[in-house]
């Protein structure tokens, strides 16, 4: 339920009613816009009479929000949501466009910083690279963990570059103390014990899809952070698993107006690992800026080849360079630049 104030109502009147919403055991959710303020009612509202709330002579209209997520919802939240990534400056969300580049795993040191200065000259804003790698099979490389986020620490010190990298496991995350963004794979989607913890903290989290996941559930994993006070998510749609095999999987790119239509939270795509092949990632790139997405997230390796992990997808360098060149074209053509 959404109780929306009326214009010039006085503040001292709605935090009264503020508290009182509270004084009856349910979370409040305050959105204040420029011609509106905007307060979410998160619980079993079914108590409420509308009438009830209605009699406040501060309160213009009351609406029922039937979706079952309510803190990502955009009814909640009309404006867009603005996540910074720590002490950077960089955002996401509302214009601000994220380009996120870098090898699928940490191999070595070497590998990584070699990497991470070649794609920030080449446009990326911030640095991927998974320490902790879930892989289909036991017997393949399954990062470098513990080694691999030092590994990551040493290439932002050399660059500046803000660091993205995957969490597996709850155990894990004092080592992502110092990680900008903490990603969360398509296979922990929903790993409620998990997105529960990282509800807890204060840091970016970057949402991936399940690999069958439907757009409600994507958005009610979201919720499951959101409702633990941790409201910098952002939406990653990576592409489902469909009949079809000519690629790996099947990007849906009508996801990303769809959820900005649904929800106010940042998305981005992933067209690395929607397609599973390098000569695709350009056109998907590009689509993806085209339909409104809010970044890239785009694998990149200095030896495709010999990479350890998804070199079919990795671009090299100065691909990326081409990828990014061509992003940035299609923004300004559509006018989203900033």
């Amino acid at each position: 339920m959404i109780v929306i104030v009326k214009p010039q109502a006085p503040q001292e009147k709605v935090n009264e009613f503020i508290q009182w919403i509270e004084s009856q055991n349910f979370k409040t959710h305050v959105s204040t816009g420029d011609y509106s303020t905007i307060i979410g009612l998160i619980g079993d509202t079914s108590r409420l009479q509308e009438d009830q709330l209605l009699s406040y002579d501060i309160v213009e209209a009351v609406k029922k929000v039937t979706e079952p997520f309510k803190q990502a919802n955009r009814k909640f939240h009309p404006h867009d949501t603005i996540v910074p990534v720590g002490d950077s400056g960089l955002k996401i969300g509302h214009g601000n466009f994220a380009m996120i580049a870098g090898p699928c795993s940490v191999e070595s040191e070497e590998q990584v910083i070699g990497i991470a200065k070649l794609v920030k000259q080449a446009g990326a804003t911030m640095l991927r690279g998974g320490a902790f790698k879930p892989r289909t099979s036991p017997y393949d490389f399954q990062g470098l963990k513990a080694d691999g986020i030092k590994f990551l620490l040493e290439a932002k010190q050399e660059t500046g570059l803000p660091i993205v990298s995957e969490i597996m496991n709850i155990n894990h995350l004092p080592l992502f103390e110092d990680v900008d963004v903490i990603q969360v794979g398509a296979r922990n989607m929903q790993n409620f014990e998990l997105l529960r913890e990282l509800g807890k903290t204060n840091k970016p989290i970057l949402l991936k899809r399940g690999l069958a996941n439907t757009i409600k559930e994507l958005l009610m994993s979201a919720e499951y952070i959101m409702s633990g006070g941790n409201e910098n998510v952002i939406l990653c749609e990576r592409g489902i698993r469909t009949f079809e095999t000519t690629t790996r999987n099947t990007l849906d790119l009508s996801a990303v107006p769809v959820l900005h239509e649904l929800t106010h939270l940042p998305v981005i795509v992933d067209p690395s690992h929607a397609t599973g092949v390098a000569r695709y990632v350009k056109p998907m790139a590009m689509a993806a800026a085209a339909c409104g997405a809010d970044g890239l997230i785009i694998e990149v390796h200095n030896d495709p080849i010999h990479a350890l992990c998804d070199g079919a997808q990795s671009l090299l360098p100065e691909q990326f360079a081409d990828v990014a060149g061509a992003v940035n074209a299609i923004r300004i053509a559509a006018g989203s630049a900033r």
